[in-house]
């Protein structure tokens, strides 16, 4: 096996604490619509955790379908958090500073605008919806949810740096120990 891809009993206990925080965050935020840490959090792990921050984000999926149900809703999950993970994954590894405290919360945002596009394609194929209706049910979800998404991801998007810093930190000073 790839030493790279080799998860540790510390980062399986960790990571099933990151992918628990993503649940109960969500759980917290759930009075307001569409706001939530998860775009954020998905970001942070990934820059972190690059490939492992799978581990954590389908913690994550799973406790939210246990608590809530694995019902069709749930389904899309499956994917949907996987392309914010691959779109942070082809993200430049170097990049500056300032490129990054645009950059981050706008992908973020651009997540949480899309959201409804990326469940659609499940929504359509479950309740047989033609293009026109697929469209018409993105564009009635669009005004106000995702845009309120969209909002709520880059407000904590801003985040993003100063966490992946804090987390960085953290690991390298266990590594140290170790």
């Amino acid at each position: 096996m790839n030493k790279k891809l080799k998860v540790t009993a510390r980062q399986i206990c960790i990571f099933s604490m990151l992918g628990t925080i993503m649940f109960l965050s969500k759980l917290v935020l759930e009075f307001l619509p569409n706001i939530h840490m998860l775009g954020m959090l998905t970001m942070v792990y990934t820059l972190v955790y690059r490939k492992k921050a799978l581990i954590p984000i389908y913690i994550y999926v799973f406790l939210n379908g246990l608590y809530a149900g694995f019902s069709l809703w749930w389904v899309p999950y499956l994917y949907i958090f996987s392309v914010l993970w691959l779109v942070t994954m082809l993200l430049p590894k170097k990049m500056p500073l300032r490129a990054q405290i645009t950059v981050y919360p706008v992908v973020c945002a651009l997540h949480g605008l899309l959201f409804g596009v990326l469940y659609s394609p499940f929504q359509a194929l479950i309740m047989r919806l033609t293009v026109k209706q697929t469209l018409a049910w993105i564009a009635a979800g669009f005004f106000p949810f995702d845009v309120i998404h969209a909002i709520g991801n880059f407000l904590f998007g801003m985040l993003i740096v100063p966490l992946v810093k804090l987390l960085t930190l953290l690991e390298s000073k266990t590594a140290i120990k170790n």
